[in-house]
């Protein structure tokens, strides 16, 4: 299964070209070092239609990952966890726990992840630091999420070892 991804940007400054963007470059980088191909990169504004709208385009008959970094803190613009709930099929705790405990400032993210369709949505935090170690404490078990969400998952339900070691579900 090739591993897909799509990087978009939420940012008032670097959309209207006030900001250099330095976010999306770091996201993109931990992607490919993870061997997924970045396939599309977007810049929207901050606000929970834009960021809707955007992801609802970017999950269009698409079954990869796609990663917002941006608008997941407590500024009133903020808004990416509320976009990303108003078009998520199903949330995915999980991770979005996984990326809040990458570092200490993590605990300040209200970044959300879910699936829409066979698509994967995560949050991260809009620094580029922040971005990077929030992927990465998550980039090991997408592929799995991912071929699970396509139905190619190569250990059947019955067949794998779960939580506590033992097999069957």
């Amino acid at each position: 299964m090739a591993l897909r991804a799509k990087v978009l940007v939420v940012s008032d400054s670097v959309a209207t070209g006030a900001a250099e963007d330095r976010s999306g470059p770091a996201v993109a980088a931990a992607l490919e070092a993870a061997g997924f191909t970045v396939v599309e990169r977007l810049v929207v504004p901050d606000g929970v239609e834009p960021v809707a709208g955007a992801l609802r385009r970017l999950a269009a008959d698409f079954d990869g990952l796609v990663v917002t970094t941006g608008g997941t803190g407590f500024a009133p613009r903020d808004l990416t966890p509320e976009a990303t709930r108003s078009v998520v099929d199903r949330l995915a705790p999980g991770l979005a726990e996984a990326v809040r405990l990458a570092d200490r400032k993590g605990r300040l993210s209200r970044g959300v992840a879910g699936t829409i369709g066979p698509c994967l949505v995560v949050n991260v935090p809009g620094s580029p630091t922040g971005a990077a170690e929030g992927l990465a404490a998550v980039l090991d078990v997408v592929p799995h999420a991912l071929a699970l969400l396509s139905g190619d998952d190569p250990h059947p339900h019955g067949g794998h070892a779960h939580a506590g070691g033992r097999a069957g579900g």
